[in-house]
Order: structure tokens, then sequence, then C-alpha cells
């Protein structure tokens, strides 16, 4: 059977789709962020791509715009009132009651009411909108170094200069397309304090609660504009992200700045959680290669995992319990803070994209079949 598009693990295709928009697909765009999502009962059993808790409510996301809710644990669900109709590829609470989702489209959506309903706090338009005034005034700042440089600095400076040129000209023209790169996942400390990050180096941050955001993407040591995939906080405090070609950036002090960490890895990385443990990172990726870190990414060591499928997300329960979930039904659980894991694939053998624990060592995993319920090794309940 057909894989339906992985949001976040297939992101190179669904970014080439992107960057291929003609004119008329420019008018679909704005369809779907103009458009609400549409009620559908079946939305708990269509592509989900990522879940959280609000309190004791489990909210997910998924294509289509879709936000469903379940105060009992999954058993049953609610779908939310969405006001854009675009793919979503994350969500994360910062407290109880309010929260944020991410997707398609650059679009950023806002709930204070732990996920009944929606609103639409950001889209492309203005991420790009941000990150054009951003280089504009890196532009004004380098140039006025050059000018004061002495002559054998000039030169460094000058071809630095011209990389923020380039950079800022493909940014209005993306603008000219409409708003085609997806962020792909989200983080908030509270109801204040947050982060996006995304496609093409995409990361901007808000302290008030999405109400204005500043692109936050001069902070961080990637050029190239390699995809942020994935952002957590780790037992500490710290701040991890991680991205395409082993990109791996940690913060120590709220996202103020950020440090490029030495990668064990030259692919892409999907997810990354904590352990658990103070200072310990769990990075994973393309082909289920895994990596941890108990110095915040100053060493790494490799983590065996023969099942060899992509991973997407993880989670780590209350009793130590560490869940990774990828492609192609793979679940994989470390009893021994991420040393090692013991991998089950899933009969139906559909990828799955995040992991919520429940009650006991029960589990409710999210993806290409919806919701399911399943043991702690991933097989469905009965």
């Amino acid at each position: 059977m057909a894989t339906r598009l992985m949001c976040k693990t297939l992101g190179t295709a669904c970014l080439g789709l992107s960057m291929a928009m003609s004119a008329p697909t420019v008018f679909a765009l704005a369809d779907i962020i103009e458009t609400p999502s549409r009620p559908t009962t079946l939305a708990p059993e269509n592509l989900l791509t990522d879940a959280d808790r609000a309190g004791e409510r489990i909210v997910a996301t998924g294509e289509r715009g879709h936000i469903i809710f379940s105060d009992d644990q999954g058993e049953s669900w609610v779908q939310a009132e969405v006001p854009v109709r675009a793919t979503l590829t994350g969500v994360d609470f910062g407290t109880d009651t309010h929260g944020w989702a991410v997707g398609h489209s650059g679009v950023v959506l806002h709930s204070d009411n732990a996920g009944e309903s929606w609103e639409l706090q950001l889209t492309g338009i203005r991420a790009a909108e941000l990150a054009i005034e951003s280089r504009q005034e890196q532009i004004e700042e380098l140039e006025q170094k050059i000018e004061e440089a002495p002559e054998e600095e000039k030169a460094d400076l000058e071809w630095a200069l011209d990389d923020l040129f380039f950079s800022m000209e493909n940014l209005e023209s993306d603008l000219e397309i409409g708003p085609v790169n997806p962020f792909l996942d989200v983080w908030f400390e509270n109801e204040n304090h947050g982060f996006v990050v995304g496609a093409y180096g995409m990361i901007l941050r808000t302290t008030d609660g999405g109400e204005t955001w500043r692109d936050w993407s001069p902070r961080i040591e990637n050029p190239t504009g390699f995809h942020l995939n994935s952002i957590t906080q780790i037992t500490g405090g710290a701040l991890v992200i991680v991205g395409e070609a082993g990109q791996i950036f940690v913060s120590v002090d709220s996202g103020d700045s950020w440090e490029k960490r030495e990668s064990p890895y030259e692919g892409s990385l999907f997810g990354v959680i904590g352990t658990g443990q103070v200072n310990e990172i769990l990075a994973f990726g393309l082909r289920g290669n895994m990596f941890l870190s108990t110095d915040l990414g100053k060493s790494w060591k490799v983590v065996p995992n023969e099942a060899g499928a992509t991973l997407n997300n993880g989670v780590v329960a209350d009793d130590g319990r560490i869940t990774l979930v990828g492609n192609g039904g793979t679940v994989l659980m470390s009893t021994n803070g991420g040393e090692s894991f013991r991998p089950y694939s899933r009969d139906d053998r559909e990828g799955v994209m995040d992991v919520v624990p429940l009650s006991g060592t029960n589990l409710l995993i999210v993806g290409e079949g919806g919701v399911k319920h399943t043991d702690a090794r991933g097989k469905d309940l009965q």
C-alpha cells in the first residue's frame, strides 16, 4: 500500500512540491489558509502528524487542517474549529490551555482553550516579510562594518555581503510565489515565550504569545539554510534543534543564543528528545540513525538500532521508559535511558509520527492510520 506524504520524514518531497508551484497553485495556497477545516467523523482515522497533552487532554494535528482532542485517553475524539485547511505538522502546549500548531504555507495557529478552537496568528507571507526585514538589517550593519574595516578584512566581509544579498533575493522570490514554505515544529515554554522552526532554516521567536514574531535565523549558524526539523527542551532546561544534514544547535539561555554542535551524522535528523536525565539528548532520524549525548551535545555515541527505519518522534514516560516511533510501523522501547532499544514492527506497517504515554504502560500512537491504542511495545490492544 502506498504511503501518504510524511510531512517531516519526507520533507524534501514536500518542499520540492512547494518549489514547483505555478501561478494557479498560488491561489490554491491562498485557499487553504483562508478556508476553515471541514468537519469530518474520519479525522481520527486520517493522517495525523503530531500530538501533545494540554493538561489531561490529548490534542493531535493532521492533514487538511485537522485538529482533534480527547478527554478520555483517546477513546473518543472531538474535532476542533480550525480556520485553515493546510496540513499541520506540529503542536505544543506551553500551558494547560495555551497551545500552538504549525504547518504548511507557514501557518501558525493559537488556542487559548486547550485546543477546542484555534485562531490564525501567522502565515508564510508574514514569515517571509520578517525574514526580508531581518536580512535588510544585516545588510545595513555589514555595509557599515565594511566601510570601517581595514583593507585586508574587506574582501571576506564583501563575500558575506554578497551571500546576504543572494539570501534576500531568494526570500523575495519566495514572497512573489506565495506562502509555500512549511513550519515543521513548535515549542513553547509558557503562554508567552516560544519558537517555530521549519524549511530552509526558518526560525521565529515570540515573547508575547505570538502577537509579534522576530526572525531568529541570524542567531543560528546555518548559512546554507538547511531545514530545521525539530525543537525541544531537555531536562536541565537547555533547548535543542536538529535538522537536515545533521544540523544540531543547543541553547542554554532560553534561546537568546545558540551554539552549533559538531554532528555525529551527515544525514537528516528528524527528531530530538531528552532522556529524563539532566543535559542528556537523544537525536534520531533517517534510516533509524540514533545518537545519545550526556553532555549537551559536546560528544555523541551511536545507539544500535536493528530496525533501520526512519524515526520521527519520541517520548519519555513518567517511569523512565523511552519510546521512539517511525516509518513502517516501527516502535522502539528503551528501559535503560536510551542506551539500547527493543524494536517492534507493527503488523499494519503504517508510518507512526508521534506517541503519547497513557495510564499504566499503554501508548497512544498517531500516524498514517490515525489514532491507535497499543501496549508498551507498540502492539495493538485487543
